[in-house]
């Protein structure tokens, strides 16, 4: 036998042994005990779901006390949401800076994207809770569940709020284009969550 059918020989062999490896150890990875009961349905995770006229946003938390459980859930929700938000309108800023002309684009991207994250960030005031649930697990933890929602009306009045006290972003915002391409954004927010 010459050397390269020898080489090509224990080349399969150490593969085949590394595939086996890995699947023995997906296997071990795998079992109830050391994964846990798997949620197939998570309560409030329906109504976390943003449409075109809500931003919305759902968590889970555990913890020993139950009211701490909620809290957590709602705190994540929350920064989710938050994150939602940003990046949303971060899509609108970056076509809406596409679509016109300006002298320095970049700027008032910049500016205009500072503004929408303050808008966020003051908005999380006006969320609404549309869904909250707990459980008890059997380790005697609770686990808080909640959904919460924001609608994009507020999000639009905030950032024409912020635009009226900025003089130089007001001169090259045109809310009708804005609000349009918000609206594009917001519809395929929606088709991605399944509406």
């Amino acid at each position: 036998m010459n050397a390269k059918k020898l080489l090509g020989i224990g080349i399969f062999t150490l593969a085949l042994a590394a595939s086996m490896v890995s699947c023995k150890s997906k296997e071990k990875v795998s079992t109830n005990s050391e994964v846990g009961t798997i949620l197939e349905n998570m309560p409030c995770e329906d109504k976390g779901r943003s449409d075109k006229n809500y931003f919305r946003a759902s968590a889970m938390a555990t913890s020993s006390d139950l009211s701490l459980a909620k809290e957590k859930a709602l705190l994540n929700a929350k920064q989710r949401l938050v994150t939602l938000i940003n990046s949303n309108t971060k899509s609108v800023t970056d076509r809406y800076v596409n679509e016109r002309e300006f002298g320095d684009a970049s700027e008032f991207e910049q500016k205009f994207e500072n503004l929408t994250r303050e808008v966020a960030d003051e908005t999380i005031s006006n969320i609404v809770v549309a869904c909250e649930k707990a459980s008890v697990l059997d380790n005697g933890k609770y686990r808080g569940f909640v959904a919460i929602e924001v609608s994009k009306e507020d999000i639009m009045n905030g950032i024409d709020n912020k635009l009226s006290s900025n003089q130089k972003l007001q001169v090259d915002y045109d809310k009708k284009k804005f609000e349009e391409i918000f609206n594009q954004e917001m519809q395929k927010l929606a088709e991605e969550q399944g509406y």
